[in-house]
């Protein structure tokens, strides 16, 4: 059975007003019928009214029509309430009215709650109620109303209830993801990266600066792999804009355009809950529409997107394509653009024969990816050519291959053949998601005592050791048995001091004391972790300071190309400290670009005096006090 592919087309939306019913509106005159003529100016087709923590503003528009109605039926209607209801008549079968609020959380942070047409106020009630909005304030209409629930179970309320989560002008006062203010590590994450919440509304779209809330939640970050929905909304106070103040904006002076099978409040939500991040844009009154994909490549290639001109078989491209599909299946999933080059200055290339791409790609995915793995693809448009695009998941059956024997995983904004110890990370991946263990540290022991080489390993394509990508039987075995045996972390701990090697011993205090400051470090580059000689041949271990996993017994001459910038520096000397200028603990050793991007060398020191380097740190490992070495800061 062949699915159609449904139609879709492009909705103006507002989803964030505010009426008379807000304590703060500024014209508390304006009407219900007003607002939504404004909506019809603008072209709107979907709005949603959000007062602060009340729904009374919804209960007003919807009492004024049922009362109207109510004259109608008993031939008691004047006619201009005629007028007026007819009026509301045709409006509401242009734009269509959702109900909601933005809720003040605990510690003063916005959330908007937006539901289906079809929710009764008493529903409405209900659920702030369960919010913890005082019964006595519930038609105030005020943005203070005391000690309410914290953001995340705010989140879980409004999602389970079957409402939209969004967080309210999320880079603004009052937002969940102020980037430039620390109100505690992991609590900015959870805020941000909690499966309950379905998009972050921001306030710098539009602004042209290459640091934007949506840059920074794009699935880069390691700290926020997940990538977010980013939309934009009025938050309007007012009918029209205050001539006097910018930032006090009026019905639809700030809209976000969707794309939807419909005009309905399940196809929205629907929208929100996949990962298809091309159906949302911010919308242009008179400029050209938002190019997504241009977007992209201002961005750039990175952990999570890359670009391909073409997939033709000629030149390795089409196979260059099916490793990145593999190497984003095995690490935290991302977008291929086939038809444009990464360099964003450069014209679109396009795609002449897109459909007949499209079945190429799915063709080589079903016989070459293992095991099966889905990708949508579909095509977009970039300054009016096609592009081919592959959303790619990030797998749940780790490790994937190509052609049944080699594993790609992707660093930064480079794909290469995973080593060893990355394959027993992939192994173990997929081991925890299948629930036959419970969750342990990351695997060390094997690694070290059987992946230590008496020989210069060999080379093969791609700059991995001899052996490298590929998985054998015997090692899942290994690792699943590994995983089965692993107890309390004490009783685990304990097994390994009386039976661990003799060179794992030796390795274990400088991966603990490395593990020490983890936490305060740069969260992408690598560090070098230990360097051990051997027949003339220098071996190290290195950790990964986007995921925190150790990759020992690598060379210079096996070292993928980040990998061998850090081992260049460090058997050269030229990781040397005189001249530098410490910030504290913290120091800029040098920065250099990369592919036309910036990348730092840093250094910090321990509890103990150590120093530690961490090499090629790109801006999105960047975080805390490191940000003082930002260019352009």
């Amino acid at each position: 059975m062949v699915n159609k592919k449904r139609k879709m087309d492009w909705y103006k939306v507002d989803l964030h007003l505010h009426t008379a019913a807000s304590h703060d509106y500024h014209e508390p005159h304006v009407s219900y019928l007003q607002i939504l003529q404004k909506a019809e100016e603008k072209s709107l087709d979907m709005i949603a009214f959000t007062d602060h923590n009340t729904v009374a503003g919804v209960d007003a528009a919807r009492s004024r029509i049922e009362d109207l109605e109510m004259f109608e039926r008993s031939n008691r209607l004047q006619p201009d309430e005629r007028r007026e209801l007819l009026e509301y008549r045709r409006l509401l079968d242009k734009v269509l009215v959702l109900p909601g609020f933005e809720l003040t959380a605990t510690l003063g942070f916005h959330i908007l709650g937006i539901f289906p047409e079809t929710t009764s106020v008493r529903e409405l009630e209900h659920i702030l109620l369960d919010l913890r909005i005082p019964k006595d304030k519930l038609d105030l209409g005020s943005s203070e109303v005391g000690a309410t629930v914290d953001v995340l179970t705010a989140y879980q309320i409004i999602a389970e209830a079957g409402g939209l989560v969004i967080a309210a002008h999320a880079n603004s006062t009052h937002g969940v993801a102020m980037l430039d203010i620390d109100f505690g590590g992991q609590t900015k994450i959870a805020y941000t990266q909690d499966r309950n919440l379905h998009a972050l509304e921001v306030t710098d779209l539009e602004t042209g600066r290459r640091r934007t809330t949506a840059s920074f939640f794009n699935g880069a970050k390691p700290q926020y792999p997940r990538r977010m929905h980013c939309i934009q909304g009025s938050d309007s106070h007012r009918l029209n804009p205050d001539p006097r103040d910018k930032t006090q904006l009026g019905v639809g002076d700030r809209v976000t355009e969707v794309l939807l099978p419909e005009r309905t409040f399940a196809a929205l939500k629907e929208l929100f809950l996949e990962d298809d991040f091309a159906r949302t844009r911010p919308y242009r009154a008179e400029a050209k529409a938002f190019d997504y994909i241009q977007a992209a490549r201002d961005q750039g290639p990175n952990i999570v997107q890359c670009f391909h001109e073409s997939a033709t078989r000629a030149g390795g491209r089409l196979s260059a394509i099916l490793r990145d599909v593999v190497a984003f299946a095995n690490t935290n999933g991302g977008t291929i653009y086939v038809g444009a080059s990464a360099n964003a200055k450069s014209p679109v290339i396009g795609v002449p024969n897109p459909e007949e791409v499209v079945g190429l790609l799915r063709g080589e995915l079903q016989r070459t990816v293992s095991p099966r793995l889905d990708v949508p693809i579909d095509v977009q448009k970039s300054d009016g050519r096609d592009i081919v695009r592959l959303t790619v998941p990030k797998g749940t059956d780790t490790p994937y291959l190509l052609d049944g024997i080699r594993i790609y995983v992707r660093q930064e904004s480079q794909t290469s053949l995973a080593v060893r110890d990355e394959i027993i990370q992939l192994v173990k991946r997929s081991l925890l998601q299948e629930g036959a263990v419970a969750p342990v540290a990351p695997v060390q022991a094997p690694a070290a005592a059987e992946a230590a080489p008496k020989r210069r390993p060999g080379r093969e394509r791609g700059g991995a050791p001899k052996g490298s990508g590929s998985v054998s039987p015997e090692l899942v075995a290994q690792v699943a048995a590994q995983l089965a045996e692993e107890r309390a972390p004490e009783e685990r701990a304990a097994e390994e001091r009386a039976t661990e090697p003799a060179e794992l011993a030796e390795d274990a205090p400088a991966i603990q004391e490395a593990a020490a400051v983890l936490g305060d470090a740069p969260r992408t580059g690598v560090e070098i972790l230990e360097s051990e000689e051997r027949k003339g041949v220098t071996y190290h271990a290195l950790r990964d300071l986007r995921n925190g996993n150790v990759v020992r017994e690598v060379t210079r001459s096996s070292a993928r190309r980040l990998w061998r910038y850090a081992i260049t520096q460090k058997e050269s000397g030229q990781d040397h400290l005189e001249g530098i200028t410490w910030q504290g603990d913290i120091a800029l050793v040098r920065k250099r670009t990369f592919g036309g991007r910036t990348r730092y060398d840093f250094a910090q020191r321990d509890a103990e005096g150590k120093v530690h380097i961490y090499y090629g740190v790109s801006e999105e490992g960047i975080h805390g006090g490191w940000r003082q070495f930002l260019e352009n800061a």
